[in-house]
């Protein structure tokens, strides 16, 4: 079994994860509240984007007495921006009552990044340190007291 997170093997029985601290225990509560709360707001959110469309368009041809190719693109852009919305709620909503990740996951083993070709940098190969070869070892010491 894999870590749904962090794709580490772990053992039999864990409620965590030893590498990340992902919760492994199985979700049982229901998220039905959540999925009706955004089937009501794409449902509002279709109502009252119509509504704005049509009553807006009858508006601003009534009242403000604009041409009718300005209503076009005020209800162009109203309509885009009310899709734009709708497909972002839908989206999540999908997300949300799809397929989980970790059971996809935990068929198969993660790949690892190990046989990888290492990575070329533009900085260069490291410059080698000033104390580098420069300290005095025990033997020269030796040598220096033997003289005098």
């Amino acid at each position: 079994m894999y870590c749904a997170n962090c794709g580490t093997q772990l053992a039999q029985g864990l409620s965590y994860c030893n590498r990340c601290g992902f919760d492994l225990r199985e979700r049982t509560e229901s998220n039905t509240a959540v999925v009706s709360g955004f089937l009501t707001a794409i449902t509002i959110l279709g109502a009252a984007g119509l509504a704005i469309l049509f009553g807006g368009a009858l508006v601003l041809k009534k009242k403000a007495q604009l041409d009718p190719e300005l209503i076009g693109v005020f209800m162009t852009f109203t309509f885009l921006l009310v899709s734009l919305i709708e497909f972002m709620l839908i989206r999540n909503l999908s997300k949300l009552i799809g397929p989980k990740e970790s059971k996809i996951r935990s068929l198969s083993p993660p790949v690892t990044n190990d046989l990888r070709l290492p990575q070329h940098s533009n900085l260069g190969e490291p410059v080698p340190s000033v104390t580098e070869n420069t300290t005095r070892t025990l033997e020269y010491a030796r040598r220096e007291q033997g003289r005098s």
